[in-house]
């Protein structure tokens, strides 16, 4: 779809409804306001068409993930995590906080598998938000200093937490938590299918869910796979 100003807000979320982001990141109703024209909306909340118009074309951007990710040196691919995934996650919680309140105030009364939906977003929002803290804080500091020490060939004091198994154990634990929490969301609905008639808002939501689960299951493996054996092998090798 070119996006030209006089398309309505609503004409553009309907043909893709992941443009609902950007609309919701700048305040601009999509759902029962969405019959005014970008341009009308942009001038309204003091944005630029230009930059609308760029970050709507940006939607469609396919993201290339082929990367050959067991190639990378570990402080590399901490900071890939942390700017890619963590980001990520620090972005959308927000948004889809929102969506979720919204949907479950205005349809919980007839669809009450929302009600449930928000309440298990705000769970594992909150799970997420302090885990990516310990990761940056703690974790992913030690990891970066073990691939310091290893390049200049000398020993790492044993951190407080005794050995770097510890924070992974603990990460490790909480990713399951963080993957069947979701796991509940996407069953309650229906692998995120809204129902027949559903407003945008609704749609929004759904297809928000859906991505937010494939970036964690992305960003789970990284680290469970890549980044937590190669620390632990590092380590490993540091104190021989």
């Amino acid at each position: 779809m070119k996006i030209t100003k006089d398309n309505t807000v609503a004409e553009v979320v309907t043909y893709n409804i992941k443009t609902a982001d950007v609309f919701k990141k700048h305040g601009i109703d999509f759902c029962c306001g969405g019959g005014i024209s970008i341009e009308k909306a942009c001038k309204k909340h003091n944005v630029s068409f230009e930059e609308m118009e760029k970050e709507l074309q940006n939607i469609n951007t396919p993201s290339t993930n082929a990367f050959n990710y067991d190639s990378w040196k570990l402080d590399f691919l901490v900071d890939h995590i942390v700017n890619i995934h963590h980001a990520y996650v620090e972005e959308s919680t927000p948004i889809i906080l929102q969506y979720a309140a919204k949907v479950a105030k205005v349809h919980g009364h007839h669809y009450t598998e929302v009600i449930k939906i928000n309440t298990l977003f705000i769970a594992v929002a909150q799970e997420l938000a302090a885990h990516l803290k310990k990761e940056e804080l703690i974790l992913f500091p030690f990891i970066k200093k073990l691939v310091s020490a290893d390049k200049e060939g000398i020993k790492v004091n044993q951190p407080h937490f005794g050995t770097v198994n510890n924070p992974i154990a603990m990460m490790e634990e909480e990713h399951e938590s963080a993957g069947d929490i979701l796991k509940e969301i996407k069953q309650l609905s229906n692998n995120y299918t809204p129902p027949e008639g559903a407003c945008n808002t609704f749609k929004a939501l759904y297809a928000k869910l859906e991505e937010f689960e494939q970036d964690l299951h992305q960003h789970i493996h990284l680290e469970n796979n890549i980044l937590f054996p190669k620390a632990i092998l590092l380590e490993k090798k540091n104190k021989e």
